[in-house]
């Protein structure tokens, strides 16, 4: 059996040590555990909370374990480079030997995650982003 750990990137999650400890946790806990973050925003929003990049927290969590795997729920591909995207990627599976998995898509609520920040919340054309 597999089990996941979903864990935001804001709040008391967004400090690296914090989230590398409960990745820490999670690889103690049986075999198939998977450490996740990406949550830019979501739910009620309390805008004094702290938001941490979650490549730099899956790094964090990737030194501090050997075993499981880690990963984005889902990285919104819209808001990155592709190319950056894809050396953070290909960097972190290597430093962690392998245990990279990407989720992919636009990310949701699209209102949240795009016109939070002034950006447009017209699916069609944030699927078809210049690479």
């Amino acid at each position: 059996m597999r089990y996941s750990v979903e864990v935001p990137n804001f709040g008391e999650f967004a400090v690296a040590g914090v989230f590398a400890e409960v990745a820490r946790r999670a690889e103690a806990a049986p075999a198939g555990t998977r450490c996740s973050s990406g949550i830019t925003l979501s739910g009620e929003k309390d805008l004094r909370w702290e938001v941490a990049d979650p490549w730099i927290l899956l790094t964090a969590a990737g030194l501090a374990t050997s075993r499981i795997r880690l990963g984005t729920a889902i990285t919104p591909v819209p808001r990155r480079r592709p190319s950056k995207l894809a050396r953070e990627v290909a960097t972190l599976d290597r430093l962690t030997g392998g245990r990279m998995i990407l989720g992919a898509g636009l990310g949701a609520p699209v209102a949240d995650e795009y016109g939070s920040f002034g950006d447009t919340t017209d699916t069609r054309v944030l699927a078809e982003r210049p690479r």
